[in-house]
């Protein structure tokens, strides 16, 4: 493979990531098609049950003719298979076009290599790993799904510069002037969520702040709710329990809730790895972890946890909750205005081989 491949690769991570938030479960997949060193054709994966992006790239191509004489660069295998969609190695080899690059083969036990098999049994000339660990980074999301068994879960807290993450408040009093982080961070953090199957918080957390956990600052749709009330401490007047976004209560308490809020039975000994077990039959590839303390805390004992978001303000409150510690340094650091913003990755979950 030549630099030129790795180019065309990297605007399939590109347009892979336009799908962000749209795909569960699907992977995030980006396509190229490449004549005599020009791009005739570009798509990718736009939504969970729509055309995959190998189709949306060829449907693109002004002048068919060209596929013959046409590179097609893919960021993952084209599937074999016929599910919500037919099989794209087949869409593939009736262009008749000559020669594919692969980023990562896809490890879904209907494709796992059998898309390239379909192609080399077609004559396709395929190749294989071009800038596999950025592929792998695109899609850590649903390779951990796949591999793991369980949601991919993003960790994020801000902080104060004195590394406390809150104020000592009884229920419902306001965060008024308190606010950690600025105005820019907070719209971006609804991105964020906007980018995630689901959102989750611990007991306290409604309970003090009562949040609606929505995407408001940002379009896209509202990612799942999540929180654990193993005593049936929330109120049913929470925010959380409206009813008008899908909402998943982990409770020791029976009870009934209304609109699109579902209760999940637990026992005392229920324990987060049982949790995102739940989360993984429940078809939610990713959840975003918002607090409070003692649930960050928890996740980062027990290691479950892939990533980890951290705003640092530069105002101090002596005493008040003690944010978690991340014991290593951060794998990027930028700034947004006045608010630092740690980026952290658990390399022992995120081995792609």
């Amino acid at each position: 493979m030549s630099d030129r491949d790795e180019i065309y690769m990297r605007r399939c991570f590109e347009l892979a990531r336009k799908g962000l938030g749209f795909t569960h479960t699907n992977p995030l997949v980006g396509c190229v098609i490449v004549h005599q060193n020009r791009i005739i054709g570009e798509g990718y994966h736009h939504e969970f049950g729509g055309p995959h992006a190998e189709v949306n790239a060829i449907r693109s191509v002004k002048d068919p003719s060209l596929l013959a004489e046409s590179t097609l660069y893919c960021s993952l295998e084209p599937c074999a298979h016929h599910g919500k969609t037919p099989p794209c190695s087949m869409l593939i080899t009736q262009k008749g076009i000559g020669r594919v690059v692969i980023s990562n083969l896809d490890p879904f036990p209907s494709v796992n290599g059998a898309g390239v098999r379909q192609m080399e049994a077609a004559g396709i000339h395929i190749e294989s790993g071009c800038l596999e660990g950025e592929g792998f980074y695109t899609n850590r999301r649903f390779f951990l799904y796949l591999k793991q068994k369980r949601p991919y879960v993003i960790l994020k807290w801000a902080q104060t510069a004195d590394g406390f993450m809150d104020l000592e408040r009884e229920p419902g009093d306001p965060v008024g002037p308190n606010w950690i982080a600025g105005e820019l961070s907070r719209t971006l953090v609804h991105k964020w969520r906007s980018e995630e199957a689901a959102i989750m918080v611990g007991t306290n957390t409604v309970i003090t702040d009562n949040p609606h956990l929505n995407v408001r600052r940002w379009t896209g749709d509202d990612p799942v709710r999540v929180t654990i009330d193993r005593n049936g401490r929330i109120s049913k007047s929470a925010n959380i329990l409206n009813g008008k976004q899908e909402t998943i209560v982990f409770t020791g308490e029976k009870g009934y809730y209304t609109g699109r809020t579902r209760r999940i039975q637990v026992d005392p000994s229920y324990g987060l790895s049982d949790l995102l077990e739940e989360l993984y039959e429940q078809h939610i590839i990713s959840v975003l972890v918002e607090g409070g303390a003692r649930l960050l805390e928890s996740f980062l004992k027990e290691g479950l946890w892939d990533e980890a978001r951290v705003f640092t303000g530069n105002m101090f409150f002596s005493q008040g909750v003690r944010a978690p510690t991340i014991l290593k340094t951060p794998d990027d650091s930028i700034h947004i205005g006045d608010t630092g913003l740690d980026l952290y990755l658990n390399e022992q979950n995120l081995i792609y081989k």
